[in-house]
């Protein structure tokens, strides 16, 4: 397999629910997130240039990255019974976008530079992979 990533990044807010109430995380807070996607295909599937893909068509991704994401409050972006950890954003922005690409294996997400949440489908975790969530 051959994989490629390109990163993103965008400043948001967020609350977190679901936490004690002298946690910090359930006030209102915000990031500069850092958004990376992952892309693969198999060895003997490289386009004919010699490319996963084209970084240039993710431009798509980047713009609603922009538009959507950046300098807003993602409690009022991601679905109301959604949560906004970077989880939950890991594997919703997968959900948007695995339609427009089909090989999109990973999606990870940093608050900060020291956490990353990384959402990768179980159909694409093989043996000795595994879903990276750390705090």
């Amino acid at each position: 397999m051959l994989f490629i990533t390109k990163e993103f990044h965008f400043s948001a807010s967020h609350q977190l629910a679901h936490l004690p109430l002298d946690h910090p995380c359930t006030r209102l807070h915000g990031h500069n997130y850092i958004l990376v996607v992952e892309l693969s295909c198999a060895d003997d599937e490289l386009n004919r240039a010699g490319f996963v893909r084209d970084y240039r068509e993710l431009d798509s991704l980047k713009k609603w990255v922009d538009e959507v994401l950046d300098h807003r409050h993602l409690n009022e972006v991601l679905p109301p019974d959604l949560n906004p950890s970077a989880e939950n954003l890991a594997r919703w922005v997968h959900g948007k976008w695995r339609s427009e690409f089909p090989d999109l294996t990973a999606v990870r997400v940093s608050e900060t530079p020291k956490t990353w949440a990384t959402y990768r489908p179980a159909a694409s975790v093989s043996s000795g992979e595994r879903n990276d969530v750390r705090r």
